[in-house]
């Protein structure tokens, strides 16, 4: 349908959808930077979207039974910002459509969460949103199952372009959902047909539907351009039992002379051609101007949601108020408050015992005596349950059949499942953990980043953290991978030395607010090094003395994880030679620059000897606390890996490879000397 003949045809949709287009063109054109060409095609699909179908209330933007609305195709976010404003979000004023892209407004170039209300998950890695949403829709699912349908009854709705379909992630994403039956998951594919470079034919020949339907996808299309056609698209995919996809026909750039081309893709349209799109629009508006009876309109759709909110608040008083302080407790992201006490009961119980196991396994110790007192806590692993020991018995496993399932069998999907991850906190009421090899952080780096970059509690259980595998070889041994997620802005990084610090690093996990953790876990059997209980959380300091010099103080071992052994190994030996030896384990190198000076100073004073020690590179954070933080070129030495590990059992790779207690000694007393 031309634009001459939706015009008169669709009168009234044809304004509120110019009305979303002239905002988009002219925020790109004040910026001077951005993308049109998306909101322009997509504009018809959206307003269709929150005029008839989508639950939202403006007024109340974090209620819990909304629908949630993704756009994966975040470059076109000048769409999002525009549906924002006019439905009538108070933080998406005029003045922050104005600032698009300018430092300090809402309006990034990319939609960021936690930027302004109504924004449910940051988008412009393509394909991110689109597969976040597969964990917003599995929430839905979940919640329903244990709150019921008065509580938890919603879709989620997802725009998603040429470019999100083509990202690998997508497969990962959308054969997670098919297998799962998220019948709750709309997807609206933006079939331009352009990408950056110019027709997507120059780069694919995928067929998308194809490969929906042959993903378990229920496949509907329409005129992206027609009202009429959207909405019955629209209402058919809601009787479905599958996830749908949407296969919207549009134009890019839809109305201008850059139509169906590149170059209506990522750059402003200029004064000229601007003008001419408002006479083809009946747009006789100034920039950023909205008519009265078109503003009204919009906020006629944004006011709509109001009721359905308040009903979902009157059904929700109904229930006890034992079930309505849970709802909203785990909405909040609020740990019980048993969980201190289990924390503690199972240190107390480790330090008497003082097993020797792999921390992976000292992770499923701890999981053991928090899952059943978290029921928000979901478990996964991307097909490495027997490795990463991340089910425990009370879980049951989610699949269609069994909604109350509290695992997640992912598949090798170890995107899609970090990017799940995401959705499933970003949605509310769930706490998400999900584990795969420390490797394999290459293969879910996109999602890892994001998870950071929105502040979310997401908890990545990577175990099979160095060359202490063994004979898989250096293809699984992360002696990199440490670099990348300590040099992440908020995100914290255990590397705990034994069960005690595990549980400790897994109850500040668990009761983080906006900070995702990664549990670098051993695959090796460690020994319990914290005989001697503590009520404190000593990981919460970072780094903490372990052991303490016998004598004058002459050299200080700083270790994680399975090398803390070999430093209080190493520690033995020395304080036998008469050289006063100081142990320090550091489980969390973030937490422990974040002390404040005066305590970092008593944990690593000026005047010893510094080895650090520890199976991964030296460029994974190490620098700062051998040479920095009083430290000294010629007192410092580091004994780890220079280079990739070999396949062979681990403690013959360890000897090869010199990460010993006698080299550590060798070092200490070359320094000394």
């Amino acid at each position: 349908m031309d634009i001459p003949a939706l015009r008169e045809k669709h009168p009234d949709h044809w304004m509120k959808a110019a009305a979303l287009r002239m905002l988009a063109v002219d925020a790109v054109q004040a910026a001077n930077s951005g993308h049109p060409g998306m909101p322009m095609g997509m504009a018809d699909v959206a307003t269709v979207l929150f005029e008839k179908h989508l639950k939202f209330d403006p007024s109340r933007p974090d209620w819990p039974d909304r629908d949630r609305f993704v756009l994966s195709a975040g470059h076109g976010s000048m769409l999002i910002y525009g549906l924002l404003h006019l439905t009538g979000y108070a933080d998406m004023t005029i003045d922050e459509i104005k600032n698009f892209r300018q430092w300090g407004a809402k309006t990034a170039g990319h939609p960021e969460y936690g930027h302004a209300k109504g924004i449910e998950t940051t988008t412009g890695p393509l394909g991110q949103g689109l597969s976040t949403a597969v964990g917003m829709a599995m929430a839905e699912e979940m919640l329903r199952a244990r709150f019921g349908r008065k509580v938890q009854d919603h879709y989620t709705y997802v725009i998603a372009g040429d470019g999100c379909l083509m990202e690998g992630i997508s497969q990962e994403a959308i054969g997670l959902a098919g297998r799962q039956k998220l019948s709750k998951l709309i997807v609206l594919w933006d079939n331009n047909n352009i990408s950056i470079d110019g027709e997507i034919s120059m780069s694919d020949i995928t067929d998308q539907k194809g490969r929906f339907k042959a993903s378990g996808w229920q496949v509907l299309a329409c005129d992206g351009h027609d009202p009429e056609d959207i909405d019955r698209a629209l209402t058919e995919a809601k009787k479905s039992k599958k996830p749908t996809l949407i296969d919207c026909k549009t134009h890019i750039g839809f109305g201008s002379s850059k139509q169906d081309s590149a170059k209506a893709h990522g750059s402003p349209l200029g004064d000229e051609e601007i003008a001419k799109l408002r006479d083809t629009y009946g747009w006789p508006h100034a920039a950023f101007v909205i008519p009265n009876d078109v503003a009204d309109q919009w906020k006629a759709i944004g006011e709509r949601g109001a009721a359905d909110r308040r009903d979902w608040e009157s059904r929700v008083a109904e229930l006890s108020e034992q079930r309505q302080k849970e709802i909203a407790r785990v909405f909040a992201l609020e740990a019980p408050k048993k969980l201190s006490a289990r924390i503690k009961a199972l240190k107390k119980q480790i330090s008497e015992e003082a097993p020797k196991v792999a921390t992976r396994k000292s992770s499923e110790m701890v999981l053991e005596v928090v899952n059943p007192i978290m029921p928000e806590n979901i478990g996964g692993s991307a097909d490495l349950t027997g490795s990463n020991n991340t089910l425990t018995a009370d879980l049951g496993i989610f699949d269609e059949k069994n909604r109350k399932g509290r695992y997640v069998h992912y598949g090798i999907r170890e995107h899609g499942m970090a990017a799940a991850m995401n959705g499933l906190v970003l949605h509310g009421g769930i706490r998400p953990y999900g584990g795969t090899f420390m490797a394999f952080t290459d293969y879910a780096r996109g999602a890892i980043r994001l998870s950071s970059l929105m502040g979310i509690p997401v908890t990545y259980v990577m175990t099979h953290d160095s060359i202490g595998l063994g004979e898989d070889g250096p293809t699984h041994q992360p002696v990199e991978h440490l670099a990348i997620w300590r040099a992440t802005p908020n995100t914290w990084t255990f590397r705990p030395c034994d069960t005690v610090e595990t549980a400790e690093a897994w109850e500040l996990a668990l009761t983080s607010q906006n900070t995702p953790s990664c549990m670098a876990l051993s695959r090796q059997g460690l020994p319990t090094l914290r005989t001697e209980h503590k009520n404190s959380n000593l990981t919460a300091k970072g780094a903490y003395v372990l052991a303490e010099a016998e004598g004058k103080r002459q050299a200080i071992l700083m270790a994680t994880g399975s090398e803390v052994e070999i430093a209080m190994k190493a520690r033995d030996l020395l304080q036998e030679a008469g050289i006063g030896t100081r142990v320090v384990s550091m489980p969390c190198m973030e937490l422990f620059a974040a002390q404040d000076e005066s305590y970092r100073r008593k944990v690593l004073p000026a005047g010893p000897v510094r080895v650090g020690i520890e199976a991964a590179l030296r460029d994974c954070g190490w620098d700062r606390w051998l040479l920095g933080e009083r430290g000294r070129e010629n007192r410092q030495a580091f004994v780890g890996m220079e280079g990739f590990g070999a396949s062979a059992p681990a403690p013959t790779i360890y000897t090869e490879m010199g990460i010993t207690a006698e080299n550590v000694v060798e070092k200490v007393k070359a320094l000394i000397a």
